[in-house]
């Protein structure tokens, strides 16, 4: 048996039907040459359901021992594992787009996991267009972070597209084939020779703990610069709300280089860049519903405290709180204010291991562990929203000849953070997945149109006019079109519609259609064709309009 750290029991304890706590996404597949849909998604779940010894965490269940959630939990095997239950294959209805595909997944994700199985599902998805098929995954959070689901996903998959896998890709045949591509170095904890160096190591985590406590007790009394802490100066919007438990799940890809590009113009990080694009577009989102605050939102953003080599700890992430400048128009201003609050929390951790870090935010966040049980996380939220950028692989994979499309993350919603921006850097795009609270925000897929028109504004305040700049986001989850359709929608179109047409007629000659676009040009030749159009179309209507004669006395009309 293995005993769950803290941070893993706090995500098991905070959970309720409001807040399930697992993590997940689905993966976008394109089908090999030649094959059949149908026959190939059931050999790969055939092929998932042979494995007899399972890797962490798809064979382990949850032991709880006397004094309830309140005591020690373990994972232990679980002797009457039943693959069928949590391997599933399901069918999109037609024409299966993306829509019905999304609204899967939302609904997946809002369901909670059976705490008397291994805390995981996966579910095969076939119907969708262009000969694609998802994969929706999830698994509870207290047996896996954002960059071990990155392992798992990777020892899986390949990057061989003519490799054909025949040991189950959840077995540990699968994870030791992983293993020995990676080449582990041995933990660096292993590498301490003698007790000098034990000794000093302790000495230097009281101190570095020490330091940590003072600039973030200097950052609550004004004296941290840019420095943010949780809880400090959060100010209340439509995202710091109570959640139920429905969720609504959108996502869209946007090229790795066009992300970077802007980082780099602006002297900053591709992680600063996404933060900035992400502040714009809910900068935009508030001041569309006429709730801009004041005072700027943070952000929590999640940081791998993962050692080298380390594929088993179920979490191993901490955080930095971000100051998203949401309050500041020029998006040059924002960016720096983003990039100085992400440096000044990097510099509060720089000098920790991650024994040391892992312990620091743990401490951090024990108001929250009080706060949320008594349905005060909507009052008090530490954070506005949370913003994760997970590393994925950077080269195509496959599965057994089907190509890896995209990795779209779909996280948790809490009490009091309604929405979860998690990305993924995957081969040559960043694939976002974004989770919010049916209830509070059920118009969520606005929020890909504000990414898009946010990264142009940084874009523009740049400089830069490179060919990815140009080109629109991939328009493979989602298609960026809204804006188009506003302006369509705003101009006034010309109306040529005669009042008496059946509607087969129209249909069929396209008259009373109304066009998306002005005509180019508004010259008086062009009015006056449009004039004499009309007038033509109007004569023929009254000519079909004349009244028909009237039947003789005793006969029957024939209708």
């Amino acid at each position: 048996m293995k005993k769950l750290s803290l941070i893993d029991s706090a995500f098991l304890m905070l959970e309720s039907r409001e807040t399930p706590m697992h993590v997940g996404g689905f993966n976008l597949f394109t089908l090999p040459e030649g094959v059949n849909e149908q026959e190939f998604l059931h050999g790969l779940a055939a092929n998932m359901r042979t494995a007899e010894v399972l890797q962490p965490p798809f064979g382990d269940k949850l032991k709880v021992g006397r004094l309830g959630m309140l005591g020690p939990l373990y994972w232990e095997p679980d002797t009457s594992l039943d693959l069928e239950y949590h391997i599933r294959h399901s069918a999109l209805p037609k024409p299966g787009r993306f829509r019905e595909l999304f609204a899967l997944v939302s609904r997946l994700h809002g369901t909670l996991l059976d705490r008397n199985r291994p805390l995981w599902e996966m579910h095969l998805i076939e119907g969708l267009q262009d000969r694609q098929f998802a994969v929706y995954s999830k698994f509870h959070h207290a047996a896996i972070d954002g960059v071990r689901s990155i392992h798992l996903t990777q020892s899986m998959y390949s990057e061989d597209p003519n490799q054909r896998i025949l040991h189950s890709p959840l077995s540990m045949a699968a994870r030791d084939r992983y293993v020995e591509a990676l080449q582990i170095a041995p933990p660096a904890d292993e590498q301490l020779r003698n007790v000098a160096e034990r000794l000093k190591a302790t000495f230097d985590t009281s101190a570095n703990l020490l330091g940590a406590v003072r600039q973030y007790a200097g950052a609550w009394m004004g004296r941290g610069g840019p420095l943010v802490v949780p809880w400090m100066d959060v100010p209340k919007s439509t995202i710091n709300t109570k959640v139920d438990g429905a969720r609504r799940f959108v996502a869209q890809s946007w090229p790795f280089a066009r992300i970077r590009a802007v980082g780099k113009a602006l002297d900053g990080t591709f992680n600063d860049a996404v933060l900035a694009m992400c502040a714009g577009a809910l900068r935009t989102f508030l001041q569309n519903h006429g709730e801009l605050p004041a005072h700027s939102l943070k952000s929590m953003v999640p940081v791998s405290l993962r050692k080298p080599g380390d594929l088993d700890s179920s979490n191993a992430v901490g955080a930095i709180s971000a100051d998203l400048a949401t309050n500041i128009k020029d998006p040059i201003q924002r960016f720096r204010a983003i990039k100085a609050s992400m440096e000044a929390g990097k510099a509060m951790f720089q000098d920790m291991t991650p024994d040391e870090a892992s312990l620091f935010l743990q401490l951090l966040q024990l108001p929250g562990l009080l706060l949320i049980p008594l349905g005060l996380g909507d009052r008090f939220p530490p954070y506005s929203t949370v913003i994760s950028n997970v590393p994925g692989p950077r080269q195509p994979m496959y599965w057994n000849g089907a190509r890896l499309e995209g990795i779209y993350p779909a996280s948790i919603v809490t009490e009091g953070i309604a929405l979860n921006i998690t990305l993924v850097t995957y081969d040559q795009q960043v694939d976002f997945g974004i989770m919010a609270c049916r209830r509070t925000l059920p118009q969520v897929q606005r929020f890909i149109d504000y990414l898009e028109e946010s990264l142009v504004e940084l874009e523009e305040a740049a400089g830069i006019r490179s060919p990815e700049a140009a080109k629109p986001a991939k328009a493979r989850p989602a298609k960026v079109k809204a804006a188009a359709r506003a302006k369509a929608k705003a101009r006034v179109p010309v109306k040529v519609q005669p009042k008496i047409r059946s509607a087969a007629a129209k249909r069929k000659t396209g008259a009373g259609a109304k066009p998306k676009t002005k005509p180019p040009g508004d010259s008086a030749a062009r009015v006056k064709s449009t004039a004499k159009a009309t007038a033509k179309v109007k004569t023929k209507a009254k000519a079909k309009a004349k009244p028909k004669a009237k039947p003789k006395a005793g006969t029957r009309s024939r209708r």
